[in-house]
């Protein structure tokens, strides 16, 4: 019995990314307002995802910018399986919150958030579009995600939380993001 419950506490420990706890955390001092409405996702089917209704291009590219900058303030921040401030955080933790700062409701699981959205080629995509991966090899499912912060031809660069250097911006150019990269979505 011991063993097994070692056992589930190390799958726990390994498979990052999925917390469901509530979250806390403070909003930028000057959320904007963005206009959503609910709309069906040609993916899932699913009539609960939340669209934005901007004026132009350049309002959604201004609130992309801003998101990827709320979340900037958390670099450095530790990893913590189910941390959603700065006192911990994971990576779900950090695109919920920073989308969340922004009246964007996003689910706190990076496998569902990968529901989200609009599925996009990893050459379309701008800041603020979001990463998905696949870091356990024995599953096949999104354990988890990044945020955009740069996107140049060849090049592209998140932000993400990770369990041994908590919260950085990496390359989808490195070796282990490279493989491990599932899908994009645009979520504005």
């Amino acid at each position: 019995m011991h063993k097994s419950v070692v056992i589930l506490c190390l799958l726990l420990i390994v498979s990052s990314c999925k917390s469901s706890k509530k979250s806390t955390s403070s909003r930028p001092a000057s959320s904007p307002q963005v206009s959503v409405s609910p709309t069906q996702n040609s993916d899932t089917g699913n009539d609960d995802v939340v669209v934005l209704a901007p004026e132009n291009y350049d309002d959604l590219k201004r609130i992309g910018i801003e998101i990827v900058d709320y979340a900037k303030q958390f670099e450095g921040v530790r990893y913590k399986f189910g941390g959603t401030t700065k006192k911990g955080m994971d990576c779900s933790g950090l695109v919920f919150e920073s989308f969340k700062a922004y009246n964007i409701n996003l689910p706190r699981v990076s496998r569902d958030m990968a529901k989200e959205g609009v599925k996009i080629d990893i050459d379309d995509v701008k800041v603020g579009d979001l990463l998905f991966f696949h870091t356990n090899p024995n599953r096949k499912t999104i354990n988890h995600v990044g945020l955009v912060v740069s996107s140049r031809t060849g090049n592209v660069e998140f932000i993400h939380s990770t369990t041994s250097k908590g919260v950085i911006t990496s390359s989808l150019a490195e070796r282990y993001w490279y493989y491990s990269f599932k899908e994009a979505r645009r979520i504005l």
